[in-house]
């Protein structure tokens, strides 16, 4: 925390990296393996020689979402208001440059305002659009409103137009044993869930995986509207947690990437 307090007042990407260092570290403390198919996209450079940030979307079943994606990709997350109010925890998003937003419509200007200023800046975000995390057992329909920044009403913005690059995160392995639908609140949190049971019984175990697909990325302007690309991102992400739920060989997921 000192060494983020220092890096995050500074230009550069130290504090990017940092959180990226920490949250590696993070999962290797847990005892979580991860194992990567594809590759990260690269921002790409516009006629106006300006970089295009990358917004990333994943599908949301833990809190170990955070450590396993977090140690991976360089962007910053985008969480719930709720989480801000919570003790630690909060310090600990605000240090790694979470953007929070709210439910509440009165807000969303001001919060949309606050994720273009950080594309503007050149930084990528990471969006969990089924708007809470889910059993991990199905993927829930993502939010379109959460693709406006892609596709905004607007013809003139300030920010370059991102790429879209979906990511399918699916815990399966504990105990060195694969994980089904009665294993798997091991490592789901959602709903009512409290937090405390839930994170005893997950420290019971050890040997535990993610598997985790990084796919093609999405052009924008290749998609009429935002619903458009919303669905296609959800097609995406559906099959490849499909795909890592049913234990599909390395070579069969290879081909959806």
């Amino acid at each position: 925390m000192p060494f983020q307090s220092l890096f995050i007042k500074l230009p550069g990407s130290a504090k990017i990296n940092f959180a990226r260092f920490y949250w590696r570290n993070v999962s290797r403390i847990l005892g979580l393996d991860l194992r990567i198919f594809g590759k990260l996209a690269e921002q790409k450079h516009q006629a106006s020689s300006q970089k295009r940030p990358i917004i990333y979307i994943v599908n949301h079943t833990s809190w170990l979402d955070i450590p396993s994606i977090g140690g991976l990709v360089p962007g910053a997350f985008v969480a719930k208001e709720e989480i801000g109010s919570w003790p630690v925890i909060s310090t600990l998003c605000r240090l790694g440059r979470v953007l929070f937003v709210s439910r509440q419509r009165q807000s969303t200007i001001k919060e949309q305002q606050t994720m273009e200023r950080r594309l503007e800046e050149g930084g990528n975000l990471i969006l969990f659009p089924e708007g809470t995390s889910t059993e991990g057992s199905h993927l829930a329909p993502f939010l379109s409103s959460f693709f406006v920044l892609a596709k905004p009403i607007a013809k003139n913005v300030a920010y370059p137009i991102p790429i879209i690059q979906p990511i399918s995160v699916v815990y399966d392995r504990l105990g060195m044993l694969p994980v089904n639908r009665f294993r798997r609140p091991i490592y789901s949190w959602y709903g009512d869930m409290e937090l405390t049971p839930h994170l005893w019984d997950f420290c019971k175990w050890s040997d535990m995986r993610a598997s985790i697909i990084y796919h093609q990325p999405l052009y924008p302007e290749d998609f009429k509207n935002r619903k458009q690309l919303s669905k296609k991102t959800w097609d995406i992400i559906a099959t490849g947690t499909a795909y890592l739920r049913q234990g599909k060989s390395d070579e069969d997921i290879k081909k959806i990437i």
